[in-house]
């Protein structure tokens, strides 16, 4: 059994890792300031303790104890990075590896932080975790300072290990329909157009919320010698597409006609990216493809366990909101 430290449990990630780990048996110091509810994990007991908490906050002692952390509280996206890039900056750069340090002091054995492969920005070819970067958001570069300052803090007794994720999609207990096959769904489901951002012809590396939350899973049973130290892109070399055609793929998966419409200015963030690294190292594999998780998105949205208007499914939107209310995020 271990005791691992999530933060940013309750978030579209954290939410279901978590549940992960509770089945597995572990135990889960969930922290997250439940901006989006408290509702996305379980209720206390049965290995699960909430500390609702920020990570600018967190002190020695709330590390007693725990045998692992995974770092996933963060400003998430691009259009959220820049609401108030200070902001940003102090929670998804020196908020996390703030707690990177203060886990090491506590005698933690593994910190696992989760950046993304947006900071690969745009670029010709396919990358791997040895291709320089190019991140052109505050998002982007923040994460990319996190990897860079929580790296050097390894050694032999304290296992780091940076993952760069694909972009995400499937359901989860915080939903998100900024993400673009989640987005792509309910745009059909609302409008019966499938919303491309433009032009389509961007390259994107997707993975399925559950499978980027397995990898993490074995990176944290895996021994240390392979991944102390280490940048793993986590995703799937053949969900490496092109935005126009994953469209196409979203319309047949949920039975769809092809019909579209384009939004935003021209994309500029265009990457392909390889995961032999983490297949060679781990044998991880994804077990979901994009078709999959655009259908279960589209039956959580026709059996309204999801609520297309809900207006906590799209982060920008709801921090704005929560701004202008007051709240200090």
């Amino acid at each position: 059994m271990t005791r691992v430290l999530v933060t940013g449990a309750g978030g579209y990630i954290g939410s279901v890792l978590t549940r992960m780990f509770l089945e597995r048996g572990d135990q889960v110091v969930a922290v997250d300031r439940f901006f989006f509810g408290r509702d996305t994990l379980p209720p206390e007991g049965n290995g699960l303790r909430v500390v609702e908490a920020d990570i600018r906050h967190l002190e020695t002692e709330s590390f007693s104890g725990v045998d692992a952390v995974i770092d996933l509280a963060a400003l998430s996206n691009d259009p959220s990075g820049e609401l108030d890039p200070e902001l940003t900056w102090s929670i998804n750069c020196r908020g996390r590896v703030r707690v990177a340090r203060l886990a090491k002091r506590a005698g933690v054995q593994r910190y696992i932080l989760p950046s993304s492969c947006s900071i690969y920005g745009f670029q010709e070819g396919v990358l791997d975790e040895t291709s320089p970067v190019n991140p052109l958001t505050t998002y982007a570069k923040a994460n990319f300072e996190a990897e860079q300052q929580v790296l050097p803090l390894a050694d032999e007794e304290y296992c780091v290990v940076v993952i760069r994720q694909a972009t995400v999609y499937g359901l989860s207990h915080r939903m998100r329909f900024d993400l673009a096959i989640n987005g792509m769904v309910k745009g059909f489901f609302r409008n019966g157009r499938i919303p491309i951002l433009r032009d389509g012809t961007q390259w994107r590396p997707f993975i399925h919320v559950r499978d980027a939350s397995r990898a993490m899973l074995m990176l944290l049973e895996a021994s240390a010698a392979p991944v102390n130290g280490q940048i793993f892109n986590v995703g799937s070399d053949d969900q490496n597409v092109q935005i126009m055609p994953l469209a196409k793929v979203v319309a047949e998966a949920i039975g769809a006609p092809f019909e579209y419409e384009w939004y935003g200015d021209p994309d500029h963030r265009s990457y392909r990216v390889s995961f032999e690294k983490i297949r060679g190292t781990l044998g991880f594999h994804a077990e979901c493809a994009p078709a999959d998780g655009a259908a279960e998105v589209y039956r959580a949205l026709q059996s309204g366990q999801w609520k297309a208007d809900d207006p906590r499914t799209i982060t920008v939107q709801w921090y704005k909101k929560l701004m202008s209310d007051g709240v200090n995020l």
